[in-house]
């Protein structure tokens, strides 16, 4: 850290389902970025007095201003001029705010049952297909639209509808508290199912569609805010966001706000890469000019999502590190002390692969509870032995998410007549050696393991060039990714891997 001194800094807030995190992006002359964590706090939905599930909004905010303040003191001890913050999140959730701007109520967590089957209500009003011609968005039971159509024909959060006067999306929701200006930034704007694909505006069309055939949703479009690219200036921290920090008039700039846009936007792709953006959830697909809006695609259930600069995260949504994260936690329940993860990958390593791949995308595996029996019980399913230790159940674990992600691959690449090279694993799964392994044998391709914070990594690389610290396309960003850490190569042959700097 010797040389910050007088360097650029930019914070970036990244929330993600189990945790949130405060990260200080300095840029240094090569140019590369250095992060440096200043705050984590968990996240987590909770369940309130009437058994939804519900993210717990009080508590990050005081994480936030908790993390701001760390990375202000920070920054002043190096000699480091904080020039922006950026807010990024996962996708789809959204609170009201009522007429004086404030929170109707804590936002419900897209693992929440209200939207079961409502879908399918929907579906039967304004088909699957029309949809997709439209928003180009794979089928999720919970979808911002399915979640706002639960809230006035099942009741369930109906009287907070009634109540709202604007909706914001998560990041939005922070970035309001930070600013005080409500705005939408794209990429995660077109998780909703309410965004053109190809336009990257509101769909006039489906809100029109919709208000018809539930009346309750006749005014969503006035409660939606001002659509915003990445980059854009939203505006300079509130008086009382300084005084509750100490920091100063910084700008607040919106960023790919959706967490997996941003990360995206880090990964250093070359022209024939497949990403997974391995989290909680594997986001598992190709960087495309267009949307793709044939039958086939919507057939095989890919999704269009809005990303940096113009271009599509043509995706498919497949189950990830949460079927795992679940079975640690549940262990952990049972001993009454926290579960040796490294030792357990170690095990599950030396176990005989292939036993056994269960459909790790079943609905059975969405909500919390107890994933140990679940995933035994699709083994079960399946009519092979039952795995008889933990090691054997990880193992079969990680071979069916390694699957999952190949089939992903394949399909996004026949789909987009892509041929894809190379798969490259961002986020906290890109430290999980086996699991990169078992990738690379299940997709017969190289993969490229890294940057582990790649959401934050594109957070801070938006908000350097807005500001002018940083300039070029996406090809340029990526390059001061490729600067800025050690990737893994893992080759699809049986354990081999090698330290990978550049990409």
């Amino acid at each position: 850290m010797s040389d910050v001194v007088g360097r650029a800094g930019f914070v970036a807030v990244d929330l993600g389902a189990t945790s949130g995190r405060v990260m200080l992006g300095v840029v240094h002359g090569e140019p590369r970025v250095e992060l440096v964590e200043c705050g984590r706090f968990p996240n987590g939905p909770r369940t309130d007095e009437h058994g939804a599930l519900r993210w717990d909004v009080g508590a990050l905010w005081s994480g936030i201003l908790d993390g701001l303040r760390a990375a202000g003191d920070l920054a002043r001890e190096r000699g480091v001029v904080i020039r922006g913050i950026g807010v990024d999140a996962w996708a789809v959730d959204h609170a009201f705010l009522d007429d004086a701007g404030d929170l109707v109520a804590d936002p419900f967590c897209y693992r929440d049952a209200r939207t079961d089957h409502v879908a399918d209500d929907v579906y039967r009003h304004v088909p699957f297909g029309d949809h997709y011609a439209i928003n180009g968005l794979q089928h999720l039971q919970f979808t911002t639209e399915f979640q706002l159509v639960a809230g006035v024909s099942t009741g369930v959060g109906g009287e907070e509808w009634a109540r709202a006067r604007h909706l914001l999306l998560v990041p939005d929701l922070i970035t309001y508290r930070l600013t005080g200006r409500r705005v939408a930034e794209v990429t995660n704007a077109s998780t909703t199912g309410l965004l053109d694909a190809r336009t990257r505006t509101w769909s006039g069309d489906l809100l029109d569609r919709l208000g018809a055939e539930y009346p309750g949703l006749a005014g969503l479009r006035d409660r939606l805010p001002q659509l915003v690219e990445p980059g854009t200036v939203v505006g300079p921290l509130l008086a009382e966001v300084r005084a509750a920090t100490g920091l100063g008039e910084v700008p607040v700039l919106a960023v790919a706000s959706h967490d997996t846009a941003s990360a995206v936007a880090a990964t250093p792709l070359g022209e024939a890469g497949a990403y997974v953006s391995s989290g909680t959830w594997s986001l598992v697909g190709l960087e495309l000019p267009a949307p793709v809006l044939t039958e086939a695609s919507r057939a095989a259930n890919f999704t269009n999502e809005l990303g940096l600069d113009g271009t599509v995260r043509y995706l498919r949504n497949v189950m990830g590190l949460w079927v795992l994260d679940e079975c640690v936690r549940a262990w952990a329940q049972d001993d009454g002390a926290p579960v040796d993860l490294a030792g357990l990958l170690a095990a599950a390593a030396a176990e005989p692969g292939g036993r056994c791949l269960v459909d790790v995308d079943g609905d059975e595996f969405l909500a919390p509870g107890d994933m140990p029996r679940r995933v035994s019980d699709a083994v079960a399913r399946r009519g092979v032995d039952l795995p008889a230790t933990r090691p054997a159940l990880v193992r079969v674990v990680l071979d069916s998410l390694a699957a999952s992600s190949a089939r992903a691959v394949a399909n996004a690449s026949a789909l987009a007549g892509v041929a894809v090279d190379t798969v490259h694993v961002v986020g906290g799964g890109s430290r999980n050696e086996l699991l990169c392994r078992l990738t690379a044998e299940a997709t017969g391709l190289p993969v490229v393991a890294g940057p582990v914070e790649a959401t934050a990594l594109g957070n801070v690389l938006v908000q350097a060039r807005a500001v002018g610290v940083l300039s070029g396309d996406l090809t340029a960003l990526r390059d001061v990714v490729r600067a800025s850490g050690t990737l893994r190569r893992y080759e699809p042959g049986p354990g081999r891997t090698v330290p990978h700097p550049g990409g």
